[in-house]
């Protein structure tokens, strides 16, 4: 790919359109009836180019990163409306690979977003809904998007009002959030996970438990339950409360909530030792282990709940709960050199992160008979080229659509197979997606 494409239109294959600004169905706003979104244009809509169509589960040339197929999991088409940067934008993928690249905010990392809200939780950057809301207008968001899975196609929708909560609909029905992660697995990786080696547990225990709950989406159940009961009991010690059976009753619901908890971080680790072991990769092998304070209790919800009963007093003279996987931390040893991740080079603390998230990736197809969603963010731009090469060898190994950001369009140069290359520009403060070339 050459660089002239930055800085001249999309030829006549790219279908560009302004939609209106009155939102995301014309003047009857679903997110806010009677609201009118403020003055300016809209984002332009990025479809697929009108060469001949290829059927579903037909071979593609350059290997498994094509167009949708039976086995495997794919976003067919994303509808944004007020949401962050933009005020309207749709992209057609065909199934395929999603090559992003533009200036530095003009809203790339802003689509990743947007995907990464298809699972459970906050998205990649973690943010609450009424954060997600384009700006000045705070209207409410919605995001459409259509999925090609291996048990047939769906529909999603999330939207949220006006400072109001964020729900989801899958084909047309109101779903929880957990059933988003047992409809489709999303992972990602985002330059601010740079700093996960040398970061506070608590990031490394996030990270763990998003591997943790790809493999059995009810693990976020788990720790729902336990931060909710976790926090009463913390307001109990904090108040010094003396009541054993209130405390009885909340440690019980901890202790079986913290012992399944502990037990998925325990399985999502030896998955990914596994395919670590079972992959020949170019990216160097983490050895990872469970590190828990001194005085942690066997494994089990009876144990922890004998622990907790134990350390009442000096939870209370702590004003906070001691005990319990919330005080785990994941430890990651660069195995060829048997150094702590901490310790490692910035270069190799990306390639450890590289190396985990596409084990998690594999280990997922294993399970699930289909890799899941790759949403990689400026991940070519921090690898060198060598590595760089390794990556995309092995994201068209495995097969799985990604989604990748650049600021160079000549980081994709070498990318295998089809994908559907977009830069992503802004003019007079509203994001332009436009399609530059298969």
């Amino acid at each position: 790919m050459t660089g002239s494409g930055a800085e001249e239109a999309p030829k006549a294959r790219s279908e560009m359109r302004a939609d209106s600004a009155t939102g995301p169905e014309g003047p009857q706003n679903p997110i806010a009836r009677s609201a009118a979104p403020a003055e300016g244009p809209s984002a332009t809509v990025a479809h697929p180019p009108t060469h001949a169509p290829v059927a579903d589960g037909a071979p593609t040339p350059g290997g498994a990163i094509g167009r949708a197929r039976p086995d495997r999991a794919a976003i067919l088409h994303l509808t944004l409306s007020h949401f962050r940067s933009y005020r309207r934008a749709e992209i057609e993928t065909g199934g395929r690979t999603i090559l992003l690249y533009g200036a530095n905010g003009t809203g790339k990392t802003n689509l990743l977003e947007a995907v990464s809200l298809l699972s459970p939780g906050r998205g990649l950057r973690g943010a609450g809904a009424e954060a997600l809301a384009r700006q000045p207008e705070a209207i409410g968001w919605r995001l459409q998007a259509g999925l090609a899975l291996t048990g047939g196609r769906h529909e999603i929708e999330l939207r949220a009002e006006a400072a109001g909560p964020r729900a989801q609909r899958i084909d047309g029905k109101p779903a929880p959030q957990i059933a988003l992660g047992r409809l489709l697995r999303i992972l990602w990786l985002t330059p601010a996970m740079d700093r996960l080696w040398n970061g506070g547990a608590a990031e490394r225990r996030r990270f763990l438990d998003r591997i943790a709950m790809s493999f059995d989406p009810s693990h976020a159940d788990a720790a729902i339950l336990y931060e909710k009961t976790m926090r009463e009991r913390n307001r109990l010690l904090k108040e010094d409360v003396r009541d054993a059976g209130w405390y009885a009753a909340l440690e019980a619901q901890m202790a079986r909530a913290g012992a399944e908890i502990a037990a998925n971080r325990v399985r999502a680790i030896a998955r990914l030792m596994e395919a670590q072991a079972q992959a020949v990769s170019a990216f160097p092998r983490a050895n990872l282990t469970l590190a828990d304070p001194e005085d942690a209790p066997n494994p089990g919800a009876a144990a922890l709940a004998e622990a907790l009963a134990r350390g009442r007093m000096r939870d209370r003279a702590a004003g906070r709960s001691l005990t319990g996987p919330h005080r785990s931390d994941l430890v990651a040893l660069y195995a060829e050199k048997g150094q702590r991740a901490q310790l490692c080079s910035t270069g190799e603390q990306k390639a450890l992160l590289v190396s985990l998230v596409m084990a998690n990736a594999r280990a997922l197809y294993a399970q699930n008979g289909a890799p899941p969603v790759l949403l990689l963010d400026e991940a070519a731009a921090h690898l060198d080229a060598a590595r760089r090469a390794a990556l995309y060898a092995e994201l068209a190994e495995l097969g799985a659509q990604s989604w990748m950001t650049a600021t160079d369009p000549g980081l994709f140069d070498r990318f295998p197979g089809p994908a559907l290359h977009l830069r992503v520009t802004e003019a007079d403060g509203s994001q332009l997606v436009l399609e530059q070339r298969d």
